[in-house]
């Protein structure tokens, strides 16, 4: 064989070698993905030898090959330049160095948009959560956050085509939630009406003046005396680094601005705090009154300062499903519910932990369809029982309620419940004293049109 020939074979060699090679040297221990990274292999584990050691050395090597960060990024430049398309299954390459969540394509393009009967399971829960806090002397205030395409979806590519805005799921959600009497704040609408951008081109969220201004409407939602943030002065530093960016570039990331408050919002954090994306975080502010229990996904990053600014004592929980003991752990007189617009269909199939209301009898004495259940899963959590269960779909209107009989004595409204099957259910917390060891009796009952008039 030609000495041409070896040349190129080992240099060949050679490179594919790097990765494994410099694992000795050059291990990556950084991930720009939101996960943990795989553990070192190991020959054994708790019931002796490891059958997954092999699958489990891929993962790890997966993970920390050398200079990791940078194959990553120089794939993803060459599949973007030269083919026009994302490298990374979570992030499109939209115009103009836009980069867009691939998590928000369905609301985008009306693919599997949501069911009526899940707009209203949605609706519908968050009225029976309104109603408790109501009767708690607790303020309630319900917003969905809108994903980036939905309100600047001009730098997406040509060839995925927008939806109709009045087709999405936050625009259908809307009778459901005016029907239920929600305490609702529009965000959408509120933002769309501003005359300049207020998401970052490289990351799926809002800009610090975005969140400031949606934080402003959630405040005067809740009627709470606040600090406003439309005329105070701000500095523009290029130095922020977006989420989307740094999935698919980890090794090159472009900054872009970010607008800084002066002075910033005044809060301290009651424990160490390394980023407001931590799923449990606790605020206080001096000299403010009132006690706030934030349920909040990652727009309520940059919503957090400017929220906890206006509270003495504040609890924000990434937390699913909402833990509504949290109200009387934190004695909150003021209760959010922010909501990514792409986990609207999440939030029909997560019923909040909340004890089930307790119904008079004449609700039920003329239902059309009651029955027996038995098919039902029960799980006592200490105090509480928690009850799940399918419902017949062929018994089900779009606003049919759910109705619990149990052992004859207690009448119970469930949260509704959409499956991942398609089909519905239901759950319901009970008072675990009110139960017995066995021999439980569980009625379901389910209203339809006619028996609401």
């Amino acid at each position: 064989m030609k000495k041409k020939y070896w040349i190129y074979i080992i240099t060949f060699l050679v490179i594919c070698l790097i990765p494994s090679a410099g694992l000795i040297f050059g291990k990556s221990d950084v991930s720009s993905e939101n996960r943990e990274l795989a553990e070192a292999p190991a020959l054994a584990d708790k019931d002796g030898f490891n059958e997954r050691v092999l699958s489990d050395a891929g993962a790890y090597f997966e993970d920390h090959f050398a200079f990791r960060n940078e194959w990553v990024t120089g794939y993803a430049f060459l599949l973007d330049k030269v083919f026009g398309v994302s490298a990374q299954d979570g992030v499109i390459t939209g115009r103009n160095n836009w980069l867009y969540y691939k998590d928000s394509l369905n609301d985008y393009q009306g693919a599997k948009q949501m069911t009526d009967r899940q707009l209203f399971d949605v609706a519908h829960s968050l009225s029976l959560v309104q109603t408790y806090a109501e009767a708690n002397n607790i303020n309630f205030v319900f917003t969905i956050a809108p994903n980036k395409n939905s309100l600047y979806g001009e730098n997406m590519p040509y060839y995925y085509q927008g939806f109709r805005e009045d087709t999405r799921n936050f625009s259908r959600i809307r009778k459901y939630l005016d029907a239920e009497g929600i305490h609702y704040v529009d965000l959408y609408n509120m933002l769309k009406s501003q005359d300049e951008i207020l998401y970052h081109a490289r990351d799926s969220h809002w800009n610090n003046k975005g969140a400031s201004l949606a934080a402003d409407a959630i405040l005067t939602g809740l009627d709470k005396e606040h600090d406003r943030y439309e005329d105070r002065s701000y500095i523009v530093r290029r130095d922020y680094e977006g989420d989307l960016d740094t999935m698919l570039y980890p090794a090159s990331v472009s900054k872009e601005d970010e607008i800084y408050y002066e002075p910033a919002p005044s809060y301290e954090y009651c424990e160490e705090v390394e980023s407001n994306f931590e799923p449990k975080i606790s605020t206080k502010a001096d000299g403010k009154s009132g006690s706030l229990v934030m349920y909040r996904d990652s727009f309520g990053n940059a919503l957090l300062p400017f929220i906890a600014e206006a509270f003495g004592d504040a609890y924000f929980s990434r937390g699913v499903p909402y833990q509504l003991t949290d109200l009387f752990t934190c004695k909150a007189d003021a209760l959010v519910i922010e909501r990514a617009e792409r986990f609207l269909p999440d939030m029909a199939e997560n019923a909040p932990m909340m004890a089930a209301p307790i119904i008079p009898f004449k609700t039920l004495k003329d239902l059309e369809f009651s029955r027996d259940i038995a098919d039902l899963e029960v799980t006592n959590q200490g105090a509480f029982t928690k009850i799940t269960g399918e419902v017949p779909m062929e018994e089900l209107d779009t606003d049919s309620k759910i109705y619990i009989k149990v052992n004859e004595l207690l009448n119970y409204e469930a949260f509704p419940v959409a499956l991942k099957d398609g089909k519905e259910g239901f759950q319901l917390l009970v008072a675990s004293e009110t139960l017995s060891e066995d021999n439980n009796t569980f009625e379901i009952h389910i209203t339809h049109e006619e028996d609401e008039s």
